[in-house]
């Protein structure tokens, strides 16, 4: 349980990380890459632990680091495609308001 733990709390922090690094994250949350991260992070590991892939010889990494990993890249797909579609999206928006 206490890999759970660690694993929620690297998430997280990989998720804040990454918003503070997107040049475009005034255009979503700050919740919201730290929240995908811990999201893909936890259920990762309680497929993993359920699979059977932890606390065994040679496999212990699996739910330790595995998670973390897809956890991070999770919430750097999630930055990269809300920062260019809500910036596609405003500007659309701009140019039909400024066209009437």
């Amino acid at each position: 349980m206490l890999s759970l733990i660690v694993v929620a709390m690297v998430t997280v922090a990989a998720g804040f990380v990454v918003w503070a690094n997107d040049k475009r994250h005034t255009k979503y949350g700050v919740s919201v890459p730290a929240g995908v991260a811990a999201t893909v992070g936890m259920l990762s590991w309680i497929i993993f632990i359920a699979a059977g892939l932890g606390y065994q010889p040679g496999l212990s990494w699996i739910p330790w680091i595995l998670p973390m990993v897809l956890g991070t890249a999770a919430s750097i797909a999630a930055a990269v495609y809300l920062g260019t579609t809500r910036t596609r999206q405003d500007t659309e928006r701009l140019t039909t308001i400024l066209k009437l």
